[in-house]
């Protein structure tokens, strides 16, 4: 191990280091809020397979092969059922 591979090693740590201090919770954050908005969407326009009518079947059908790869893991989501400990637990 040389010099150079020590010091790039110890820069990457205290970089990733600085990252998890100032970033972490930021993107932790973004990612659940945009999972929380991409959700209401599929609900929103996909909301009739679950019983939920909100739009007109034109609109639904433009964007169905947008939305396809992403259906079964919502529906799975959205009949889940959910009890205290989920609440709590922010799940």
């Amino acid at each position: 191990m040389t010099f150079r591979e020590w010091l790039d090693g110890w820069c990457e740590w205290f970089r990733g280091m600085l990252y998890g201090m100032a970033m972490y919770d930021a993107v932790v954050m973004f990612r659940k809020q945009r999972a929380e908005m991409e959700h209401l969407f599929v609900l929103i326009v996909f909301g009739d397979i679950v019983g939920v009518p909100v739009l007109p079947p034109y609109y639904t059908l433009r964007l169905l092969p947008y939305i396809v790869p992403m259906v079964d893991g919502w529906r799975r989501r959205m009949l889940r059922e959910k009890d205290l400990t989920d609440l709590v637990g922010g799940g």
